[in-house]
């Protein structure tokens, strides 16, 4: 008996997703675990595993690749040998790029077999617009295609391209705004503030770019590098929530992954640095700076987005000191990296001298932990970012 591919449902408030396409061939046997096809939801690209064994079969008329549907849309079935599909019109996909023009009683008549179903104009002017013109329903007599019906299906094709693009916004937004109520519904935030002298980290770099090494280890990367050493010092901070929020789990110093906030063209991702206190400092850059571009690209996978400890987000970029970042629930803190700015210090001789300062704002949820362990952490963090010198 035929077994039905359907959209899945990621999320108890997903109304629709992006379908990223096949990762099967049509007619291909599949067993049950194999993974079927990609698509997006949440903001994250995931792979879905068939549900069952048999023969592919895609329907035609389903959604093409990177299309938003809904949830529960028909995308095929799963066969058995020799059986044949059933005759089911699915749901049309949200982001359907089939043109739609009205159809006349002449335009419904099939074409025999042999007649010129396009004409010369509008066969070149297809080929320059990359439209496959045999797809069309033309409006000339018995369905000819004229060049009229290419210019109308180009169009309409645009126009319903920055619809779908309008609606994957706000899909991903609409998931974003459900993590952002989510985290402080389930969170105490309370926000630290303190400044850091961070000529040593400014120094380093410098050095680093002197040598003209290919890849040169951000502040992030050395921040997180430092902030799991300090974690490996303060278990009181490393702790995440259970996944129904019933208590907290203790995380060992070795899984002490650190998420790193990235803005995105589609909004704030959060990707996740594993491993960090196995890894050296140049492999901690590769692997933020492949990631960054992954969640860029769009293709950043749910798994690379779970299992942080504490998260980095960093506006010293745009000139911005102090904030007041939000958690990444389930973790129980973020750290938000300020500018740096070279400001007159005195020093303990009583020198006035010229020093990098960097501010840093710790949000920590104070149903995890109180603010005296708090705060113990963010001045143990700034003693050693202090005394790095690489």
């Amino acid at each position: 008996m035929a077994q039905e591919i359907r959209f899945p449902r990621l999320g108890w408030s997903m109304e629709d997703g992006r379908f990223v396409g096949w990762l099967k061939e049509n007619g291909q046997h599949i067993q049950e675990g194999e993974p079927l096809f990609e698509m997006e939801g949440e903001k994250a690209v995931q792979e879905i595993e068939s549900i069952g064994s048999g023969i592919l079969y895609r329907l035609p008329t389903g959604p093409t690749p990177e299309t938003v549907v809904t949830v529960g849309c028909l995308l095929g079935y799963l066969l058995e040998p020799g059986e044949e599909p059933p005759q089911t019109t699915p749901p049309e996909p949200l982001g359907s790029t089939q043109a739609e023009t009205p159809r006349t009683d002449v335009q419904k008549t099939k074409l025999s077999a042999g007649m010129t179903a396009a004409t010369p104009r509008a066969r070149r002017l297809a080929k320059e617009y990359g439209i496959d013109w045999r797809t069309l329903a033309g409006t000339g007599r018995a369905g000819r295609i004229r060049e009229i019906d290419i210019k109308r299906y180009a169009e309409n094709a645009t126009q319903t391209q920055g619809a779908v693009l309008s609606q994957v916004f706000t899909s991903r937004r609409k998931s974003i705004a459900e993590r952002l109520r989510n985290s402080r519904q389930k969170t105490i935030p309370v926000t630290l503030h303190t400044r850091c002298d961070a000529t040593g980290l400014v120094n380093y770099r410098n050095q680093l770019k002197s040598t003209g090494v290919p890849l040169v280890a951000s502040f992030n990367d050395i921040i997180a590098k430092r902030l799991v050493v300090v974690l490996g010092k303060h278990p009181a901070m490393r702790v995440r929530w259970k996944d129904d929020h019933s208590d907290l789990e203790i995380v060992e110093p070795l899984d002490c992954h650190i998420g790193l906030a990235v803005d995105t063209p589609e909004g704030l991702l959060v990707p996740v640095i594993r491993d960090i206190s196995s890894l050296a400092l140049d492999q901690i850059a590769s692997q933020s700076l492949e990631l960054i571009s992954t969640a860029r690209s769009g293709r950043l996978t749910r798994s690379q987005m779970q299992g942080g400890v504490i998260t980095l987000t960093n506006l010293g970029s745009y000139g911005i000191d102090a904030f007041t970042p939000i958690i990444n629930y389930p973790e129980i803190a973020i750290l938000g990296i300020g500018a740096i700015r070279k400001e007159p210090v005195f020093m303990q001789d009583s020198r006035l001298e010229a020093r990098h300062i960097m501010s840093l704002s710790l949000t920590f949820d104070h149903a995890a932990i109180d603010g005296a362990p708090a705060a113990a952490f963010l001045k143990a963090l700034v003693e050693d970012l202090e005394s790095f010198e690489g």
